[in-house]
């Protein structure tokens, strides 16, 4: 090989170089860039230089631990947003139900005072009506927050298709550059190893690389979300357990619609807002049902023990919805239950329970929180729980399946219905109109362990404020904690693969000395060469 092939073999890579150095220099601030670097060869023999390609600096590796990472951390803060309004509205001294149930029992005091004074018994009127509208509107905010997170997972479920339709399409894409040209579309895998990372924001990922260089994403338990270059589709989709719940659907290879469980999905955007849902939104908003439904039962059955002011039994002084029930959308019977309320309100609980019917077993009610379990015979037509007696009307099929909601939504059915004066049942019969003994016992039922047989309404209310604020204060540590790792892996990754503006600039001077040295060896060549022809001259 000549001088000037030598040279030119240099000018070549030193252009090749520059330009790659150029481009790291523009993509500093590209989302995904991964900085490239110009690998070097020698030519057979020492006869100059050779391009061996454009290498990117990526560790699938270390991607794979930030996206892991950064799906925990969207999960937190999913979480933490949503918990945080919760925390806001119990905590607050002045709107919270604690100052109005204290008025509540204050405006109690007023009547064993003033048994017979209309304005005593307007005030207990007054005071019922502005605390069942403050437990109508916590559960309207609750219920609000229960339908913004349905809306919120059909968004993401959008987004993760559209992704993954996105990830399918590069793998096509990828495969075919590499067979046309022999090399890889760094470009390509830089928006392609994107997409992923933005999809573990959305959803925990399990990522596997095919020979061929595809990527294969899974989730929930091991569906395929991208194969090759095919993407499945999730649905957004009503749950069969309960109608009002959205929930996760996968269409499998034979178009058939698959409900995801909400435990399969514990990362990302999607994983953050069931888990939010699950643990906190469906409890607290059972919790202050519970309340509810205690604080009208345990108060009816004292007042309908006493007698008005025109010496009459007393009434019902609130009104509560029945539990919510559901019979699961997969049932093949017309079977459905019914529910009502005991009296006793010391055995109700702020769980949910799914019951079961087979023929061997008979009715399996499962307690959600605890998982504990009851068995009922299956010829049984009335089943007593939870402070509950359930009314099975008709002959369920085997293996249907319903779902019970005690105190779901019954926040928002409390009301007073009360509202003639003389209808307030202070006295015991034959006390007079002047009686206060039952209105002292009304009073005494502020002391009394009415939330599931251990609580007060008062000490009912301050714990579940209190757990409330327990979770959002362990939710914020774990999701600074989370962060800080986030912001470590994302450093490590950015030490390897990120361009580092002082070092390309190093990089742009150093190999332009390179090009300017071979254009040198070009023109010493020329020299030698104009010399030696003059010598022949």
């Amino acid at each position: 090989m000549s001088i000037f092939s030598i040279g030119v073999s240099g000018l070549n890579a030193a252009q090749v170089a520059l330009t790659t150095t150029s481009n790291n220099i523009t993509n500093v601030y590209t989302d995904g860039y991964n900085r490239q670097t110009t690998l070097l060869g020698e030519n057979n023999m020492g006869n100059g230089v050779r391009v061996n390609g454009v290498q990117r600096q990526f560790s699938q590796f270390v991607a794979g631990q930030l996206n892991q990472s950064t799906s925990n951390s969207s999960a937190l803060e999913a979480y933490e947003i949503q918990i945080a309004q919760i925390d806001n509205l119990l905590a607050d001294g002045e709107a919270g139900l604690a100052p109005l149930l204290q008025s509540f029992f204050s405006s109690l005091q007023d009547l064993v005072s003033a048994p017979s004074d209309p304005a005593a018994r307007q005030g207990l009127i007054g005071t019922a009506d502005t605390l069942t509208a403050q437990f109508r509107a916590f559960d309207n905010y609750l219920n609000d927050m229960q339908k913004g997170v349905n809306g919120q997972l059909k968004d993401v479920v959008f987004q993760v298709n559209n992704t993954a339709e996105q990830i399918a399409t590069l793998n096509r894409e990828i495969g075919l550059a590499k067979a046309k040209t022999g090399t890889a579309p760094n470009g390509l895998l830089d928006q392609r190893d994107q997409l992923v990372a933005e999809l573990s924001a959305m959803v925990d990922v399990d990522l596997t690389i095919q020979d061929s260089g595809n990527y294969n994403i899974t989730i929930g338990n091991g569906q395929a979300l991208v194969a090759g270059a095919s993407s499945f589709a999730l649905e957004a989709m009503a749950s069969s357990a309960d109608p009002t719940r959205t929930v996760v659907g996968y269409r499998d290879g034979a178009g058939n619609l698959r409900e995801f469980a909400e435990t399969s999905f514990k990362g990302g955007e999607l994983g953050g807002l069931m888990t939010f849902r699950r643990e906190t939104l469906d409890k607290t908003q059972n919790q202050l049902g519970q309340l509810a439904v205690s604080l009208a039962q345990g108060f009816n059955e004292q007042h309908m023990a006493g007698v008005d002011y025109e010496g009459n039994s007393g009434q019902a002084f609130f009104a509560i919805t029945r539990p919510t029930i559901f019979s699961n959308a997969n049932n093949t019977s017309t079977a459905y239950l019914e529910a009502e309320f005991l009296a006793d309100a010391s055995g109700l609980t702020a769980s949910d329970y799914g019951v079961k019917f087979t023929v061997a077993d008979g009715y399996t009610v499962t307690r959600h929180d605890t998982g504990e379990t009851l068995r009922f015979p299956a010829d049984a037509t009335s089943l007593e729980f939870g402070g509950m007696s359930v009314t099975v009307n008709g002959t369920p099929a085997e293996g249907d399946r319903f779902l019970i909601q005690p105190t779901r939504r019954a926040a928002g059915g409390l009301d007073n219905v009360i509202q003639d004066t003389s209808l307030i049942a202070a006295g015991q019969a034959g006390g007079g109109s002047g009686d206060n003994r039952n209105a002292l016992a009304l009073q005494n039922l502020q002391n009394k362990a009415l939330v599931g047989g251990i609580a007060t309404l008062s000490q009912g209310y301050a714990a579940m404020v209190g757990d409330v604020g327990n979770r959002a204060n362990v939710v914020q540590v774990n999701l600074a904690a989370q962060k800080a790792l986030t912001g470590q892996l994302r450093a490590l990754q950015q030490s390897e693969s990120g361009v580092n503006l002082d070092e390309e600039a190093a990089n742009l001077i150093r190999f332009q000395h390179y090009y300017q040295a071979s254009a040198k060896v070009i023109e010493v060549g020329a020299t030698v060469i104009d010399t030696l022809l003059g010598l022949d001259a």
